[in-house]
């Protein structure tokens, strides 16, 4: 069960800034959260990504630069499983970025993917005919249908004008719930709010948002 994070700004940030206190709430989880980490940042209107097996805590994390907009995922991989980078987070291609935190127990759909979160990813793309919103709709609704049981599916699909945040969760709460900070100037999308800083909202359950692009 791993850590999500997503920042959009009116402004450049430095990319540390963020990526510093998601790694200390990454740290300080529960649950273990260094199975690797990876994250997608926007700079001159061109997506980069990087991933590396290291705790996000044990990294460089200075060596970014700037950006509006970040995706990140800190990874606890299921029963200490398949810990390479090729099955870190974010996964992505030509027109979304991915990151998942979740559990799912008998999932009876055939797709493709190294791993479940990547499956749940590509099954998600294939009803994406009338705007990934609706395929997350469709798709989160058909994968809730086919499993015996999940605890958690919580995503984020990022596009180039929106981020989708979708909160589905069983049980745990306190662990599940994801968090929003939002002003004028900038949105904030978090596992856990950072260490001593207000203004964080819940994420209801079972809940889809769109947040576009500030």
């Amino acid at each position: 069960m791993c850590r999500l994070l997503y920042v959009n700004a009116n402004n450049e940030f430095e990319i540390s800034d963020y990526l510093v206190k998601f790694a200390e709430i990454s740290k300080k989880s529960r649950e273990y959260q260094g199975h690797g980490w990876g994250c997608a940042y926007l700079q001159n209107g061109k997506w980069n990504f990087y991933k590396n097996i290291k705790p996000i805590w044990e990294d460089n994390l200075s060596q970014f630069g700037k950006s509006k907009r970040i995706v990140a995922h800190a990874r606890s991989a299921f029963k200490d499983e398949g810990i390479i980078v090729e099955n870190n987070m974010p996964f992505y291609d030509d027109n979304y970025i991915f990151v998942f935190n979740g559990e799912l127990r008998g999932v009876k759909i055939k797709e493709e993917g190294r791993i479940g979160a990547e499956k749940i990813f590509n099954y998600i793309k294939r009803f994406d005919k009338d705007g990934i919103k609706n395929a997350i709709i469709k798709g989160t609704e058909l994968i809730k249908k086919r499993s015996a049981y999940i605890r958690a599916m919580n995503l984020i699909i990022v596009d180039k004008d929106s981020a989708y945040v979708y909160s589905h969760f069983n049980e745990d709460a306190d662990y599940f719930t994801m968090h929003i900070k939002k002003s004028v100037n900038e949105v904030v999308v978090c596992s856990d709010p950072f260490t001593n800083d207000v203004g964080w909202s819940p994420i209801e359950n079972n809940l889809l948002m769109e947040l576009k692009c500030i």
